[in-house]
């Protein structure tokens, strides 16, 4: 596979796909207005999107132990790409709806496989970079997101964000002409561990954005069947085995961290800037943008510092910036909109190295047999945390309706940065137990 050329198409897919999610954060005030709901019913427009995309990803990383990857990328492309054309004509909440969760059944795709992709045919000494470029990709389109998405709601109408996402349709072709040729493996593939998985994850974030004791009942009863059905299965959807190595286990659990932080801020910073500040959405996205944009210029280098220098040095300073730039928002948000300006600017580049760092050390810790599915619970658990940050974010907005919106954002942020310091001691921990394996060893 030549991934030179490769990668940065798989790149520009996946920012498309990424991209989806961070242009509807912008448009989001616009959406609530014009469909007169509530800002916790709004964020399941974001939130609905993010738990699809995080459970299409784990299946089609399992499904790449099985299936051609070409094949799933021409099943998981096709879906997006039409569910996009639909949302070009959704004018009301619950087709709105259908139309995310049908795109984020084929979005998971471009996120799920491209680290297995790189895994899998890009030697150790490149994938650093490689997997530091995808990273780069998700981190421009966090950041450039605001600023399509604001033009096209302000000229368009936020039902024409769905036509960027048609693009993928356009590129596909020559996509699935590079991709390296595989054959079909034999093994079992077990659809009821997957649809457990399904119904864990759907009945957790309702449970959660509903404050429902039912959905947790239920919940908990599905996780309860789950392990029953991991006891059983012989070859489950999701082995136990990936956490007989304590490490993974820890970096399953900072990733899930990292993306509360990320997609909690991308939803929070529109709706700050919005409500504290008076700024439309065309003006929000270019006070975002500058942070996407030094994130993509930085992305070379930090592949190569990551090769160069390893992924802990990374992953432990992007925790400690993320720390530095939630301080600085729990405190001072509302002094002025340049406090988010200057604070994207450092947040955005320092998750992006966080994101690499830790995606990277995931494939080098887990062996070969097991890369499609432990890369694909990585991602399910890390998108999954990006769901509920964006639920809960939007609960505590509602549950504050009646404080004035300064003080109920900087509450919401103390809360990320609640998250980003456990994150940082999960961080220090994973090394120091490195270190003793290593000296012991």
């Amino acid at each position: 596979m030549n991934d030179k050329v490769v990668m940065p198409l798989w790149t520009f897919c996946l920012f498309i796909v990424v991209m989806n999610t961070t242009m509807f954060n912008v448009s989001l005030p616009s959406i609530i207005g014009d469909l007169h709901i509530s800002a916790d019913l709004g964020s399941w427009i974001i939130s609905s999107y993010s738990i699809g995309y995080a459970l299409s990803t784990v299946i089609y990383s399992r499904l790449s132990d099985l299936v051609p990857i070409r094949r799933l990328v021409i099943i998981g492309l096709t879906t997006l790409g039409l569910s996009s054309v639909l949302g070009i004509f959704a004018h009301n909440f619950h087709l709105l709806l259908l139309t995310r969760i049908l795109q984020s059944a084929g979005a998971g795709v471009m996120a799920g496989l491209g680290l297995v992709l790189a895994s899998r045919y890009i030697p150790t000494p490149r994938r650093g970079a490689a997997i530091a470029m995808i990273s780069a990709g998700s981190a421009m389109a966090f950041g450039l997101g605001p600023i399509v998405g604001g033009l096209i709601s302000e000229y368009f109408g936020w039902n024409g964000l769905f036509a960027i996402t048609c693009l993928v349709l356009l590129v596909m072709p020559v996509l699935i002409f590079l991709l390296p040729k595989e054959q079909p493996r034999k093994a079992a593939f077990d659809l009821t561990g997957a649809i457990l998985l399904i119904v864990n994850a759907a009945t957790l974030l309702a449970a959660i954005t509903g404050r429902s004791a039912v959905w947790l009942a239920v919940s908990l009863a599905s996780f309860g069947a789950h392990a029953w059905h991991l006891k059983r299965k012989q070859q489950p959807f999701i082995s136990p085995k990936l956490f007989a190595n304590p490490g993974y286990g820890k970096l399953v659990v900072i990733g899930f961290c990292a993306l509360v932080l990320n997609l909690g801020n991308l939803f929070l910073m529109p709706l700050a800037l919005a409500n504290v500040f008076d700024q439309s959405a065309l003006t929000i996205g270019l006070m975002i943008a500058p942070g996407a944009i030094l994130s993509a210029f930085l992305t070379r280098f930090v592949g190569h510092w990551i090769d160069k220098y390893g992924n802990l040095r990374f992953l432990l300073l992007g925790h400690v910036l993320l720390v530095a730039v939630l301080t600085l928002f729990s405190s001072s948000l509302s002094s002025s909109p340049l406090v988010i300006l200057f604070g994207y600017v450092v947040f955005s580049p320092s998750f992006s190295a966080t994101l690499a760092s830790l995606n990277n050390e995931a494939s080098q810790l887990l062996p070969r047999e097991m890369i499609g599915s432990g890369m694909g619970l990585l991602q399910l658990i890390q998108f999954f945390g990006g769901s509920v940050s964006v639920a809960v974010c939007g609960l505590l907005l509602h549950v504050q309706r009646n404080a004035g919106p300064a003080s109920a954002y900087r509450h919401v942020y103390w809360l990320l940065l609640t998250v980003s310091l456990v994150s940082l001691g999960l961080v220090q921990w994973y090394r120091r137990g490195k270190a003793r394996a290593a000296s012991l060893g």
